[in-house]
C-alpha cells in the first residue's frame, strides 16, 4: 500500500512563517469556497434560464392548473429542460452540504493535506502561478 504523501516543508522560512503558512491555507480554502459558490451561480445564470424558457409553455400552465401531474408530464416531456435544471440543483445541494459538512465538523483530514500540498506547490513555483497572489501575497 502506498504512503500518502506529506507536503514538503523542508525550507527553513516555512518553519519561521507557520502562522502564515496556516494563513495561505485559510486562503487556499476560501477561494475554494469561492470557486464553488461562482460556479454554481453561474450554472444558475447560464443554464437555467435557457431551461425556463423551454419550458414557458408549461410554466403558463402550471400557472392556471397547478398540478403534480402537470409537472411532471411537463418535465418529462421537456428532457434537456429537466437535465439542466436538475444539474444547477444538484450542484448547488452539493456546495450546500459540502460547505455545511466544513462548518459543523471541520475539515477532513485529507482535504486539509491537499490544501497544504497545493500551498506547498504554490510557493514553489512563486509568482508564476495563478493563485500565488490570492494565496500568498
Amino acid at each position: 500500500m502506498a504512503q500518502q504523501e506529506e507536503p514538503l516543508i523542508n525550507d527553513s522560512s516555512l518553519e519561521k512563517s507557520d502562522a502564515s503558512f496556516i494563513r495561505q491555507v485559510q486562503r487556499l480554502h476560501q477561494l475554494t469556497v469561492y470557486g464553488r459558490w461562482l460556479f454554481a451561480g453561474c450554472s444558475w445564470l447560464l443554464i437555467a434560464p435557457g431551461c425556463l424558457w423551454n419550458l414557458r409553455a408549461e410554466i403558463a400552465l402550471w400557472q392556471q392548473y397547478f398540478t403534480w401531474v402537470a409537472v411532471r408530464y411537463g418535465l418529462a416531456f421537456h428532457p434537456l429542460a429537466t437535465l439542466g435544471l436538475s444539474f444547477c440543483i444538484a450542484i448547488t445541494i452539493s456546495v450546500l452540504v459540502w460547505q455545511s459538512r466544513n462548518i459543523l465538523l471541520g475539515l477532513p483530514q485529507q482535504e486539509k493535506q491537499r490544501l497544504e500540498t497545493q500551498v506547498c506547490r504554490i510557493r514553489q513555483q512563486g509568482p508564476t502561478h495563478p493563485l500565488w497572489k490570492w494565496v500568498c501575497q
